[in-house]
C-alpha cells in the first residue's frame, strides 16, 4: 500500500519508527504548512491493520493517515516461512 502519514513535526520519528516497525519502506517526506510533515512510505497491506489507533496515541490524536493500493510484491523469504508454519 501506498502510505502518505501528515502529522506534527515533533512526532516525525516516532512514525518512522512505526512504518519501520511495520515492514515499511519509507519514500521520502515533505514539508506543509503549520509545522506538520508528510511522510510518503510504502507498506504492506497485512501490516496496516490496527496502525489508525497507534498513530492516534504516538501523535496525541494530532497524526492523520490515507492509503492506497500500488502493486502486489512478492513476500520475503522468512515471512513465507513464517505464514507457511
Amino acid at each position: 500500500m501506498k502510505v502518505e502519514v501528515i502529522a506534527p513535526e515533533e512526532f516525525v520519528g516516532e512514525i518512522i519508527g512505526q512504518l519501520n516497525a511495520r515492514r515499511g519502506e519509507i519514500l521520502g517526506m515533505e514539508p506543509r504548512p503549520g509545522s506538520t510533515q508528510a511522510i510518503q512510505a510504502m507498506v504492506p497491506l497485512a501490516e496496516m491493520f490496527g496502525y489508525a489507533t497507534n498513530l492516534r496515541s504516538a501523535t496525541q490524536g494530532r497524526g492523520v493517515f490515507t492509503m492506497e493500493f500500488d502493486h502486489y510484491a512478492r513476500v520475503s523469504e522468512n515471512v513465507a516461512k513464517m505464514i507457511m508454519a
